[in-house]
């Protein structure tokens, strides 16, 4: 069982940045694929970004890409979402979610079913 625990979210003007934090504590995320959700209200959770259990690659929803950067330091067991020049859409509650993967380079699919484990979510609030 891995707990994840998002962290950093809060309330910004457009425009402005945020950066999330996904934290595991006590567990080596080395191991594991990890990837941000979103899900905005009355919409289903979509996948925004992925990144390897390398960190040497990784996967952005079309309308993230430029302008959000996923990143993770498996030496502190933690994924970070930088979020900059964000836009009201963006607003949605995150979460964090891993999956364990063979190969370094490996990018599990997009889905909410392809991945076994989730964090309980940080809320983002993008004011026009």
């Amino acid at each position: 069982q891995v707990q994840l625990q998002e962290s950093g979210g809060g309330l910004v003007q457009a425009g402005g940045s945020l950066r999330l934090s996904c934290a595991a504590p006590g567990r080596a995320i080395s191991v594991y694929a990890m990837a941000w959700f979103r899900q905005a209200p009355g919409k289903e959770r979509e996948l925004v970004a992925v990144i390897s259990r390398s960190g040497g690659r990784s996967y952005y929803m079309d309308s993230v890409k430029g302008r959000f950067t996923v990143s993770r330091d498996n030496a502190k067991n933690t994924v970070y979402l930088q979020m900059n020049s964000l836009k009201p859409e963006d607003t949605a509650v995150y979460y964090c979610a891993a999956k364990a993967a063979a190969l370094l380079a490996a990018l599990p699919g997009t889905g909410v079913g392809d991945y076994n484990y989730w964090g309980q979510g940080t809320q983002v609030t993008v004011s026009s």
